[in-house]
């Protein structure tokens, strides 16, 4: 067959490299192609309801942050410590080992004029009480690291399902032509729980997938031509492909797709200019650069991505994924304090609190706050309980499913408030209890989106990523 014979799936696989399939992604949700619950005569990207937030920060914090040592205080955990837990049933955990209660290894202080208990692990994090929505409520299906990540990201134990950016891609598209609508930062140490599962787009279109911009060399894989191309054979390129294009559509028809396919290549071109102006810092102020913590060992890796979140932001992009810690393959780089908790979330908390406050910090002084959601999850939290025998107290705590915190900032959501409350230990959740079902289709309704009518027809099944399951928590809205 001749190149300009070359039927539309030969094409569409001929031109099929990572950044054109971005760019590709960019046009199609642009266009309106790819729309969620579409109704006639509604516009393509219009939402249910009037939105309260119009893009996302989600922090995902993996490994297990300890609610009991940073956002819910428990003076009974101090007067208990080194004692037996009294319960009727034996605690379900990771390694069911179960030890004596421990107090929490930081100190707790009311912050702000909101009043919120936050200990001294988020220094830097805890001046900023008043911005801050704390969900103590949280409950998960799983100890597990991987099914627990996946359902903090998909509502579902298993891979295979889209996970919230994904849908929020779907359900909303791009605000600009010339970047992804879902960016991915993972930590430069490793990969979370499952690897890239975590932002994949599941049985969504492919271009909703989460793109992972890498941490060194070009921040998208395959942005430039791997050797150097004259600007002659790229113009003789680009006109013979233009050509086969316009072929295709004469013996196939007009097509929607086939027509965005061939802008795309225009596209692509855009975003080899804006990627790189994007995550370039070199013109940010030495005092933004330092807010961030840009000039510190430490806080260098984390808070240039926060600052390049918010540049991403700035620029269009509608769903930012941020990564602290990962364990796929490589234990113990992440918030996974099975040996010592002090010195495991020690190093980690340094590492993120600086930049995170930076982050809130600028988003509210350039007047995006308001309208950005700023979400902070972690799989599960941690047990009162020591990971050690029942005679010992331990330095390390296991997982525990049943009780753990989360927070929220920015977007429609009440700042200075606290949510729920787990028993007098921190064991299990006893007021108000918060699923990811909850979650998510609380964080889609900020954004405009009935939970229920966000869906997708899969496999005889019509799917969403609240499942069959989930309320708007309207107490934490503003």
């Amino acid at each position: 067959m001749s190149a300009l014979g070359m039927n539309r799936r030969g094409l569409l696989n001929y031109s099929g490299s990572s950044i054109t399939a971005t760019a590709l992604a960019s046009l199609l949700l642009r266009d309106g192609q790819a729309r969620a619950d579409r109704v006639p005569g509604e516009s393509p990207t219009a939402p249910h309801h009037p939105p309260r937030a119009t893009r996302v920060v989600h922090l995902c914090l993996c490994g297990g942050l300890s609610h009991l040592d940073s956002f819910d205080y428990k003076p009974q955990l101090e007067r208990l410590h080194g004692k037996s837990l009294q319960a009727s049933e034996r605690p379900e955990t990771f390694f069911n080992q179960i030890g004596l209660l421990r107090k929490s290894d930081w100190a707790f202080r009311q912050r702000g004029q909101s009043g919120l208990w936050i200990s001294e692990l988020f220094p830097q994090l805890a001046e900023l009480a008043d911005d801050l929505t704390v969900i103590r409520s949280m409950v998960a299906e799983s100890a597990n690291h991987t099914p627990a990540t996946f359902e903090e990201n998909s509502g579902f134990r298993l891979n295979g399902f889209p996970v919230m950016g994904s849908w929020i891609s779907w359900g909303l598209g791009c605000e600009t032509d010339e970047l992804p609508s879902y960016v991915v930062l993972p930590d430069v140490r490793g990969l979370p729980a499952g690897g890239t599962i975590n932002w994949s787009n599941g049985f969504l279109p492919a271009q909703h997938q989460g793109v992972a911009f890498q941490s060194a060399g070009a921040p998208i894989r395959d942005l430039f031509p791997a050797r150097e191309v004259s600007v002659r054979q790229e113009q003789a390129s680009r006109r013979l492909l233009a050509a086969m294009n316009e072929r295709n559509l004469e013996l196939e028809g007009e097509e929607d797709v086939l027509r965005a396919r061939m802008r795309s290549y225009e596209l692509a071109a855009k975003m080899q200019m804006t990627v790189p102006e994007a995550v370039d810092l070199s013109g940010e102020t030495e005092s933004v650069l330092q807010m961030y913590g840009v000039d510190r060992e430490e806080t260098a890796d984390f808070g240039r991505r926060c600052l390049l979140t918010r540049r991403l932001l700035e620029r269009g992009v509608r769903f930012v994924q941020l990564f602290s810690g990962g364990s796929f393959g490589s234990p113990r780089i992440n918030w996974d304090g099975h040996e010592d908790v002090r010195e495991n979330h020690t190093r980690e908390a340094v590492r993120m609190d600086q930049p995170v406050a930076a982050l809130l910090r600028d988003l509210k002084m350039r007047g995006m706050l308001q309208d950005t959601l700023v979400l902070c999850t972690t799989e599960f939290g941690r047990t009162p309980f020591t990971q050690s025998s029942e005679f010992v107290v331990g330095a390390g705590r296991d997982h525990n499913m049943y009780g753990f915190s989360i927070w929220m900032a920015g977007g429609g959501v009440k700042p200075g408030l606290s949510w729920g409350a787990t028993d007098e230990v921190g064991w299990k959740t006893v007021e108000q209890p918060v699923h990811w079902y909850d979650f998510h289709a609380t964080v889609l309704h900020l954004l405009g989106i009935d939970h229920e009518r966000l869906t997708y027809y899969h496999n005889g099944i019509q799917r969403r990523l609240t499942n069959v399951h989930g309320d708007v928590v309207h107490g934490l809205l503003s």
